[in-house]
């Protein structure tokens, strides 16, 4: 910057000094009429936004006069502005929306004093314009990035809170739910969901089925959410609206307070039988015994010792568990299962007795234990996961 056009920035910033008071009430004016800060309820909020104004109308008459080069630091009251400004819910667009009609009329007092008694060349004044642009875009930046922080933050907490109270409700604890926004004394449908865009496609599907979502987003784990409404939502409601990448376990539907907890708690459980299959869409009523299985050690120990262990020790494991599935998948028909397998009839039939015997008894007669093995069983025939990591 040449030394006559700092001494006419100068000389124009100690014009607009003059006009402060006056520079003032008119952005206050433009700022009110955007956004009237009496309708927020924190009190405080109104002065704060008038120191905030006083102060950035100062941050732009010292870039007008500041030394080539020398960037003045952003006021920290405007920082602490934009947090407060997040934390009452003022949002980001009526925040920067004040901000350019601070900086329009800060330009437009500019070129009425260069205007009134020439200070600056057209150039001159060109470059100038240009400085205090370059300037206004730091300022915004660094406000919406304190907004944005701020409200990410209050976003957080609240929904930390939120995920507290559910679980309180879910202990069975006297909460106060108002701020859930949910009732609890309708018909609900406990939900877990996994995947990119699930909390979306619940409330999508909420929406759909016109029902009231309550989601709870955890830092580990699956979403918890139910959809609550006047009348029971059948599951398989459910499934044919959700998209494919996204992994969903249901409880049964249930009504009232104890309905809420106890459709929960079912798809809670049936959540380990998720983690073992390939299906997207699991309910509890399809996996209820399986379900109560898997949380028992004992029993799941010894299944698999009884009924799988004899089988898969030896070279053709792979191939009598592979039969076995096809077999109880084919509704125990035998010649179904040889279909499905693309063998003969006497293959399976060989592989059923060949089971038999190294069970020590009918397969018929273990039914009920070696399916519930079978499917608790989550190794292919080379003996890697069927579907390992189906929800987190």
């Amino acid at each position: 910057m040449r030394e006559a056009d700092g001494k006419a920035r100068a000389a124009l910033r100690a014009r607009l000094e003059s006009r402060r008071a006056e520079l003032e009430a008119d952005v206050l004016t433009r700022v009110r009429g955007i956004a009237d800060p009496s309708e927020v309820a924190d009190p405080i909020y109104a002065e704060s936004l008038r120191r905030s104004v006083a102060a950035a109308l100062q941050f732009g008459l010292d870039s007008i006069g500041g030394a080539e080069g020398h960037e003045p630091p952003i006021p920290v009251e405007l920082l602490a502005q934009a947090r407060l400004a997040a934390r009452v819910g003022v949002g980001l667009d009526a925040v920067l929306r004040r901000y350019f009609a601070g900086y329009t009329l800060l330009g437009r007092y500019m070129i009425e004093e260069s205007d009134r008694e020439p200070l600056l060349g057209g150039a001159e004044m060109q470059h100038l314009l240009r400085d205090q642009a370059t300037t206004f875009d730091r300022l915004t930046a660094a406000v919406a990035e304190e907004h944005g922080r701020e409200a990410a933050e209050r976003c957080t907490s609240a929904e930390q809170r939120r995920a507290e109270r559910v679980e309180r409700l879910l202990a069975g604890e006297d909460v106060e739910t108002s701020e859930l926004a949910y009732d609890l004394s309708a018909h609900h449908l406990g939900i877990l969901a996994a995947g990119p865009g699930a909390v979306d496609a619940i409330r999508a599907v909420a929406a759909d089925l016109d029902r009231r979502p309550l989601v709870v987003c955890r830092p580990e784990g699956p979403v918890w959410a139910w959809l609550g409404g006047r009348r029971a939502l059948a599951p398989e409601e459910l499934e044919p609206r959700l998209p494919p990448e996204v992994l969903v376990v249901v409880g049964e539907p249930g009504e009232g307070p104890a309905g809420w907890r106890l459709s929960h708690r079912q798809a809670t459980a049936a959540l380990p039988i998720a983690r073992l299959g390939r299906e997207r869409f699991v309910r509890y009523r399809d996996v209820a015994l399986l379900a109560s299985v898997l949380q028992d050690d004992l029993l799941c120990t010894s299944l698999q010792q009884m009924y799988l262990a004899p089988l898969a020790d030896r070279g053709d494991g792979g191939v009598l568990l592979e039969t076995l599935r096809a077999y109880f998948a084919a509704g125990r028909n035998v010649s179904s299962a040889a279909s499905a397998l693309g063998v003969n009839r006497n293959t399976v039939a060989g592989r059923i007795r060949m089971t038999e015997e190294r069970l020590g008894r009918p397969v018929g007669a273990a039914a009920a234990e070696l399916e519930t093995a079978l499917r608790l069983d989550c190794r292919e025939q080379d003996g890697s996961p069927i579907y390992p990591g189906a929800l987190p």
